[in-house]
């Protein structure tokens, strides 16, 4: 059986994608000579969170998450990023190739609020690969690539922020539920506000909770 060992060689935000997009640069090493007519390959990613520390206003953003700080000993567990396909060309010995992660600014997702809470420093990413390799120098073999095949990846914190100001400058994204959107629809239109932030601002004002700018 093949051999298969991956690395992580860095990650950028894609400033021409539609949405927002990272791109991580794999490395990926086959057994000495071994001839590699394609590989399809499964890659989920996840954050490890045990493995930084944080800054208090980073821990107060993460409350929702893993509760107090004092019970983070039992409740920092991994959180479930993305999981992707790759279709790897052919190769012999060394290859490296781009593995796309669309992503996604909406805050009901867990990796998005772990994101959106950090200021500095590296993301602890953790990526886990399987799939099907076909090899083979004078044939055709089809062989698994082996479940514990994994790399670390310390992605900046700076390159998320990066990716989300290319999309959306200055501003955060809130999912509502249809019912919930269409009453403030009306609520607007009733008062002939402008636009959402003049609608969110007049309902703060309302209930004595928005502050002075």
């Amino acid at each position: 059986m093949t051999d298969f060992t991956f690395s992580c060689t860095g990650v950028r935000a894609d400033p021409y994608a539609a949405g927002p997009t990272l791109v991580f640069r794999l490395r990926i090493t086959a057994s000495k000579e071994t001839r590699v007519h394609a590989l399809a390959l499964r890659c989920q990613v996840r954050i490890e969170p045990a493995r930084r520390g944080y800054a208090p206003a980073e821990a107060d953003g993460l409350t929702d998450l893993f509760g107090d700080r004092s019970r983070w000993g039992g409740t920092l567990h991994p959180v479930q990023f993305a999981q992707v396909s790759l279709m790897v060309p052919g190769f012999t010995g060394e290859t490296e190739a781009d593995l796309v992660v669309p992503c996604t600014y909406d805050m009901d997702v867990a990796a998005t609020r772990y994101f959106h809470a950090l200021s500095e420093g590296d993301v602890p990413l953790l990526m886990l690969f399987s799939g099907t390799a076909f090899t083979g120098a004078g044939g055709f073999h089809v062989e698994p690539v082996p479940w514990d095949r994994e790399a670390v990846c310390p992605m900046p914190v700076k390159v998320w922020q990066e990716m989300v100001d290319q999309h959306f400058p200055g501003c955060g994204w809130v999912r509502l539920p249809g019912d919930t959107l269409d009453a403030l629809l009306a609520y607007r239109s009733r008062r002939a506000l402008p636009s959402w932030q003049a609608t969110v601002e007049a309902l703060l004002d309302a209930a004595g909770e928005r502050t002075a700018p």
